[in-house]
């Protein structure tokens, strides 16, 4: 799906760069067999889940929408359409998402994806003064501020995430 460049860089470091903002680079080594990608990350960099965001692909009134949330919660799909002025949300399909993205699932990044789409974060980020999301591929997570993850993605705050 996205590809890697001769430099090293993914489409969202290469994105992250080219708009002057600071971000670290993690990587751990990626269990195909983890159930859960996003708490994998926050084990395997010793990370508590609060940090960690999963980005996910929500279809609202059939017009993919993206959804920043704590890997440790869900996404709130009626949130997700409020916020979005939409009536009716649903989780995007994988095969979408990763069409959409340029991203495979599990290495989906907010950032340097193939087409810029409405992008909402959890509120709970702005309680952080890092957070960790996909750095575009399994195993690459990149940290940065909350606030240069919402210039980056032209995104918005809304409380888009519940607890299971």
């Amino acid at each position: 799906m996205a590809k890697e460049k001769r430099g090293g860089g993914t489409p969202a470091t290469d994105a992250l760069t080219a708009a002057g903002i600071a971000f670290t680079v993690h990587t751990y080594e990626h269990d195909p067999r983890a159930a859960s990608y996003g708490l994998e990350a926050a084990e395997a960099l010793g990370l508590a889940p609060e940090q960690v965001f999963k980005t996910l692909l929500v279809d609202v009134d059939s017009v993919a929408h993206v959804a920043i949330v704590p890997v440790d919660a869900m996404v709130d799909l009626k949130s997700v359409a409020s916020a979005a002025g939409g009536r009716k949300a649903a989780m995007a399909d994988p095969a979408a998402a990763q069409r959409i993205t340029g991203y495979v699932v599990g290495g989906i990044s907010p950032v340097g994806q193939r087409k810029a789409l409405r992008t909402f974060i959890d509120e709970s980020a702005r309680e952080l003064d890092v957070m960790y999301v996909s750095g575009g591929k399994r195993g690459l997570d990149i940290g940065l501020a909350p606030a240069d993850l919402l210039r980056a993605t032209h995104g918005e705050w809304a409380p888009v995430a519940r607890t299971p």
